[in-house]
């Protein structure tokens, strides 16, 4: 069974920085296709970045770009999400999503805040 656990979330001042992490068990992750998406209250998830699987492409939503960085390791089986600059509409819960063509999954997410 795929597992994904994410950590690294917490209250962080505006202008400071996180780096969270997801750790995924019962899977190649080799063959999976990388995200993290947020959810702030009362709004829908989205994509804040992606990496493919092979770690040769990043996508960032626009708003990201320039201060969020995602890279993995396949051999430790671990992405991450490197956030600088942090603002206070960065507040959300940030998921980790792994993806195939067949399968979806996703960890059950962390908290960042960003308040002074």
């Amino acid at each position: 069974q795929v597992q994904l656990v994410e950590s690294g979330g917490g209250l962080v001042q505006p202008g400071g920085s996180l780096r969270l992490s997801c750790a995924a068990s019962g899977c190649t992750f080799s063959w999976y296709a990388m995200s993290w998406y947020r959810q702030a209250p009362g709004k829908e998830r989205e994509l804040v970045a992606g990496i493919t699987s092979d770690g040769g492409s990043t996508n960032y939503a626009d708003s990201m770009k320039g201060r969020f960085r995602i890279f993995r390791d396949n051999a430790k089986k671990m992405v991450y999400l490197q956030m600088n600059n942090l603002k206070p509409e960065d507040t959300a819960v940030y998921y980790c999503n792994a993806r195939t063509s067949f399968h979806d999954y996703w960890g059950k997410g962390t908290l960042v805040t960003v308040s002074s």
